[in-house]
């Protein structure tokens, strides 16, 4: 597994000439019964993170969850990094920190509100990547990621690549896809167009 860090001058969000049409498969999946889309993000550290301690966690955030009004929906796993990214829908970033101390004291580093796009199925491809773009005080709306995000799909056969799906956080946005290698992931986001992810990771994807 490798993480790439690539620094690129961001400025090419003024590329972004991106204006969603008004195409029902660009539309945005919201949680239900007022809740909200969160995704946070436990860094432990190189080297102490397995799949397998994970799972038996997020076993245990199952078991509280119903507890605070929390649902975890999906996570990811990064093993050489030590990162942990859980996808959850919950009325408040409180109730996801009660529910993950409660379960096994292992509190997230940060909380982020997300709005997602229109998730695409799996493939047979082995290999998952979470790559992160991260705009500062640039803000992206949704419109302007479905925008691209269709670009991407437009051009990912080419490298093999398969976007499954996107979070969107003012001015970070987080891409999951399916590929040979994660080369063909900033490849794919080069030519369709032009914004590169400053870190890429591959990883391993949790069951709900």
């Amino acid at each position: 597994m490798k993480i790439f860090i690539v620094h690129t001058a961001l400025a090419a969000l003024s590329l972004l000439p991106f204006r969603l049409l008004a195409q029902s498969d660009n539309t945005v999946a919201e949680p239900k019964n007022g809740d909200h889309l969160y995704l946070d993000v436990h860094h432990l550290g190189p080297g102490k993170v397995t799949a397998s301690a994970v799972a038996e966690a997020h076993a245990k955030d199952l078991a509280v969850q119903r507890k605070y009004g929390v649902h975890f929906l999906k996570y990811w796993v990064d093993e050489t990094g030590g990162d942990v990214y859980c996808l959850s829908s919950s009325a408040d970033t409180q109730s996801i920190r009660r529910t993950h101390a409660e379960a096994h004291g292992l509190l997230p580093d940060q909380i982020y509100p997300v709005t997602e796009g229109k998730e695409s199925a799996t493939n047979g491809e082995k290999n998952f990547y979470l790559d992160i773009h991260d705009f500062g005080t640039q803000k992206v709306t949704p419109r302007d990621v479905a925008a691209a995000h269709q670009k991407d799909l437009a051009v990912e056969g080419k490298y093999g690549v398969n976007f499954i799906n996107y979070w969107v956080n003012g001015g970070m946005v987080v891409c999951l896809s399916q590929a040979p290698d994660s080369s063909a992931v900033i490849n794919t986001h080069k030519e369709a167009h032009g914004l590169i992810p400053q870190h890429i990771m591959q990883v391993k994807p949790g069951e709900k």
